[in-house]
Parts: C-alpha cells; sequence; structure tokens
C-alpha cells in the first residue's frame, strides 16, 4: 500500500502543476487581449483619414507620401 499512496501523490502534484499552468497561460491570454483593445484617446492611433495641419499664415500644408 505504501507504494500506491506515492503514485496518487504524483498524479495528484501532475495535475495541479497542469491547472497552474492552465491558469497562467489563461491570465496570459487575458493580459495580450487587454493590450491589443486600443485606447480612443491614443493620440497614435490614425483614423484612416489624412490630417491637416497649417503652417503660422492659416494656409494647409502641402501633403506627403506619409500621411496617407
Amino acid at each position: 500500500m505504501a507504494g500506491n499512496s506515492r503514485t496518487t501523490f504524483t498524479k495528484r502534484s501532475k495535475e495541479r502543476a497542469r491547472q497552474e499552468k492552465r491558469q497562467e497561460k489563461s491570465q496570459k491570454m487575458e493580459q495580450r487581449k487587454l493590450e491589443k483593445t486600443v485606447d480612443p484617446t491614443d493620440p497614435v492611433e490614425r483614423s484612416g483619414e489624412p490630417v491637416i495641419q497649417y503652417d503660422e499664415d492659416g494656409q494647409p500644408i502641402a501633403l506627403d507620401f506619409n500621411d496617407f
């Protein structure tokens, strides 16, 4: 019987390790999901339309290739 309890302990510890790994993986996935969500107030985010900039005289500055 002593050998039987050792296998039970081993099985339980392996199952506990699997559960912990599964939980860590789930937490990492949630963290990545939160990082992917875009903050609408983030100035780096572009809406897809070019931003018209004006010089000191109030005239629009010519658009560049990178503006599109």
